[in-house]
């Protein structure tokens, strides 16, 4: 009876917009502190008010019986393409990338499709935000902290730049995209278009820098530059270049142009941690894992290595996020965090990871990420660990608005259901 008095309170609160309201009897999980249990949390307006074993109910909000149900904050997908793209054999529902090399001036959220039908199926796994990535040339734009409900872009943005997304010129020698399939170069036509496209890249940054001067001292001439404008907070030290850098040679790059260029960095898709684990903990550069379930980078490395690595990384004390890398997995994020705790990673770090750990990251954590008296009430109330697959989520709250957890697949479920 209990279970069915909830469940009609939340379809009840589904059907309206942002109110005042109390979860009693709840197990509260803040992330930055140690869970609560039967404790009472408070939303007012979009921010969570309070919460504690023996929180005062305020008057005028609404009360939702929840014993027996645990409240986290809504989990953060720390690099996606959702809202860019959605079916990927359709040119026209693609807009990740533009024409051109250096693309600062690009601002992800502008392009962000909030009817996508990805959107909700990542909400059923309770993730309320979204790092959206760009791509092409070296630096493919701006990439933005969406929330993962709204009618407009400009409502979901969480930040509008959390990172810029730039690809360092590659010395791979493998060639992919030939006629009958993959080639190799030789090292040194390798060699000598990795130094033509490393100096293209030197250039465009020097350029950034004496915008930067000019600006400074307009009697030198200041004249506006969308391109070179959008750099002013990669120079500044406020916005971090992330950059995909999967192998070690990459990584070594990625970390070499950082101290050359004296700016902050996030690697993305990192792969072969062994050789820079004390390295990047010491010079504090964040970490986006890659899609875990993947098979190895070498064929005679165990199995287990790609889940191996978020337990390195805690190990040494690198700071790091979970992300998806496209528009089908974002629904998969939570459990391949709990494969990686399978393979040596704490519960507890994982969990932080796909919360406070990514906020951190992107310059969020004041907002979002945890349960914090103040912060936004990004909310999602399980009946069990949200890494477990066998975990049901009961309802999210995104900016204290409840957000129906249909989707298209839960709609096929029950289209198909009827048949039998």
């Amino acid at each position: 009876m209990q279970r069915m008095l909830l469940a009609a309170a939340l379809v009840t609160a589904a059907l309206t917009y942002a109110e005042d309201f109390a979860l009693r009897g709840v197990t509260v999980h803040p992330i930055s502190a140690p869970e609560i249990p039967n404790a009472v949390l408070v939303v007012t307006g979009d921010r969570i008010a309070a919460f504690g074993p023996k929180q005062t109910i305020p008057k005028g909000h609404r009360i939702i019986e929840a014993k027996g149900l645990h409240v986290y904050p809504g989990m953060i997908d720390s690099a996606s393409v959702l809202g860019l793209s959605e079916i990927g054999s359709v040119r026209e529902t693609q807009d990740i990338e533009e024409l051109g090399d250096f693309n600062p001036q690009l601002r992800t959220m502008i392009a962000f499709n909030p009817g996508s039908e990805h959107i909700p199926v990542s909400r059923a796994s309770g993730i309320t935000a979204s790092l959206v990535v760009p791509s092409g040339g070296f630096i493919g734009g701006q990439a933005a902290m969406m929330h993962l409900d709204g009618w407009t872009w400009e409502e979901m943005t969480v930040a509008p730049s959390a990172a810029m997304q730039m690809r360092l010129p590659s010395q791979e020698t493998t060639v992919t995209g030939r006629a009958f399939g993959a080639g190799r170069r030789t090292f040194a036509e390798v060699r000598r278009r990795y130094e033509e496209q490393m100096q293209q890249v030197r250039l465009f940054f020097e350029q950034a820098r004496a915008y930067q001067a000019r600006k400074a001292n307009p009697a030198l001439g200041f004249k506006p530059d969308l391109r070179l404008e959008a750099m002013m907070p990669v120079l500044a030290g406020k916005t971090p270049l992330m950059i995909v850098a999967p192998k070690e040679r990459a990584i070594r790059d990625a970390m070499a142009f950082a101290e050359r260029e004296k700016v902050r960095i996030v690697l993305a898709g990192v792969r072969e941690v062994d050789p820079f684990l004390e390295e990047l903990a010491r010079k504090k550069i964040p970490v986006v894992l890659p899609d875990l379930y993947q098979v190895p980078l070498e064929e005679d490395a165990s199995i287990d290595d790609p889940l191996d690595v978020p337990a390195k990384l805690a190990k040494a004390g690198v700071a790091f996020a979970f992300g998806s890398y496209n528009i089908e997995r974002p629904r998969n994020l939570p459990f391949q965090a709990a494969n990686a705790v399978g393979h040596g990673l704490p519960h507890e770090t994982a969990m932080r990871a796909l919360t406070l750990g990514a906020a951190e990251i992107w310059g969020v954590a004041d907002r979002i990420g945890s349960l914090e008296a103040g912060k936004l009430a990004d909310l999602i109330l399980t009946d069990g660990d949200p890494l477990e697959p066998r975990t049901q989520i009961r309802q999210m709250w995104i900016l204290g608005k409840p957000v129906s957890l249909e989707n298209r697949h839960t709609r096929l479920y029950e289209q198909y259901k009827k048949r039998l």
